[in-house]
């Protein structure tokens, strides 16, 4: 079944307003595919979780990462895990057993002390009198963390702020192309320069370090599980694999982290019953302790309270994907080079999954809460593509919210209300300054 959304109405919503546009057409149409009539281009977006798992499971090698979205971001992140194929599966074979449950637990007593820091240094920006933008202090937190998982102790503070001004600025900058996928690599557009100026700042800090790994300068952390890792003929990656590798994991795992985190603090801040008791567990799980791994298991309310945040605000909040052939979908003809479009913004927020589906409730994902269809909470993705470093998030995010709430009070200064703006990651309209305060 399919529901066409004629042009004169398509182009003047998506344009006002695409989050609110989509919400609307998948609440209407929960089930039904709908065509997006706005031009030459014409993508279908899917509202029923079966025909999710299709596209994004059963016939993954049917449905692609091009055009849309990722020709842009191949641009930054290369043809590795990024990409798709036979150097995607190459890459998503290596990378697997680095970021298990278990072999993620080796690194995470690094990303604690290093969160702690970074915490720490935001207290004292407070007490300088210089509070920071919440997004920028959750992405200095979250950053701080993934240098230590990536790099151990041999990058220096001077070259982290590098790479992580190169990585935001690089992403940034590639916004142009992300709104204009079709236009040829050729063309010019805004960006550009800024874009190639801060891919070889990433370039001249990553590949040093990628070889004096190789010579023999491991340490346990994930650039040297990378560069040490041989697929099943015995070959390692070559040096600009494990670079496209390294900068696609920092961007998705820095971007993704720091605006749910941001997000969350903007929620607590919304809903202080739902903080008074995520303090109450922190309280109760960490005490006067450092939040370390250990505490992970026991921090079930903070978990709840970041999967509703994730449901809400999902960061990846459109999944595109491109037609290698022409198939059939619950009796509507998919063209090839069609595109096809998953949003877990919509699916988050159907009516007929999440009942009452803009409150913020920790307790959907509660012990007793009812089952649901795999599909329809999609904050990682879903299928062969479903992002690897899950498991890493989670437990980063638990970390950074325990290590904020055992020691400080969060105050959003200036922050507006809970509004989200589509760009290449869900961001927060008015996201304000974030002042900690010693308890």
């Amino acid at each position: 079944m399919m529901h066409r959304e004629p042009m004169w109405r398509a182009v003047p919503a998506l344009a006002r307003d695409p989050l609110a546009a989509l919400e609307r057409l998948g609440a209407a149409n929960d089930g039904a595919i709908v065509r997006l009539d706005v031009g030459p281009v014409r993508p279908l977006l899917l509202t029923s979780p079966d025909h999710v798992q299709l596209v994004l499971r059963e016939r993954s090698s049917q449905y692609v990462r091009d055009g849309m979205l990722w020709k842009p971001l191949r641009r930054l992140e290369g043809d590795g895990i990024a990409g798709d194929g036979p150097s995607w599966q190459r890459s998503r074979n290596l990378l697997q057993p680095i970021f298990t449950a278990r072999a993620v637990n080796g690194v995470l007593d690094a990303m604690a002390g290093a969160i702690t820091d970074a915490v720490a240094e935001l207290e004292a920006d407070a007490r300088a009198g210089r509070p920071v933008e919440l997004v920028e202090g959750m992405t200095r937190v979250v950053f701080r963390a993934l240098i230590r998982a990536f790099f151990a102790d041999r990058i220096s503070t001077e070259e982290a702020g590098v790479l992580g001004a190169a990585i935001s600025t690089a992403f940034e900058a590639l916004g142009w192309r992300i709104a204009l996928p079709f236009a040829p690599d050729w063309l010019p557009v805004p960006g550009d320069l800024r874009f190639r100026r801060a891919v070889r700042q990433i370039d001249d800090i990553v590949y040093p370090h990628v070889q004096r790994v190789r010579d023999g300068g491991g340490a346990g952390d994930i650039l040297s599980l990378l560069v040490a890792a041989r697929d099943e003929h015995g070959a390692p990656l070559t040096d600009r694999q494990v670079r496209d590798d390294v900068v696609s994991m920092f961007v998705a795992g820095t971007e993704a982290t720091a605006l749910t985190l941001s997000w969350l603090w903007m929620a607590l801040d919304a809903h202080p019953d739902v903080a008074a008791r995520v303090v109450e567990e922190v309280d109760a799980v960490v005490g006067d302790a450092t939040p370390a791994p250990e505490h992970l298991d026991r921090l079930t309310y903070t978990r709840q309270v970041l999967q509703e945040t994730m449901r809400l605000f999902p960061a990846g909040w459109i999944i595109p994907r491109t037609a290698a052939e022409a198939d059939v979908i619950d009796g509507v003809p998919i063209r090839a080079g069609a595109t096809v479009l998953v949003s877990p913004y919509v699916m988050h927020r159907l009516p007929s999954v999440w009942p009452d589906p803009h409150r913020f409730d920790p307790d959907r994902f509660g012990p007793s809460a009812p089952r649901r269809h795999r599909y329809v909470f999609l904050p990682f993705g879903g299928g062969p593509h479903q992002c690897l470093g899950n498991h890493l998030f989670t437990a980063e995010a638990q970390l950074v919210v325990a290590a904020v709430l055992s020691r400080h009070r969060p105050v959003l200064v200036g922050s507006g209300p809970l509004v989200a703006r589509a760009t290449a990651a869900l961001r927060p309209r008015r996201p304000g300054r974030l002042v900690l305060r010693r308890r």
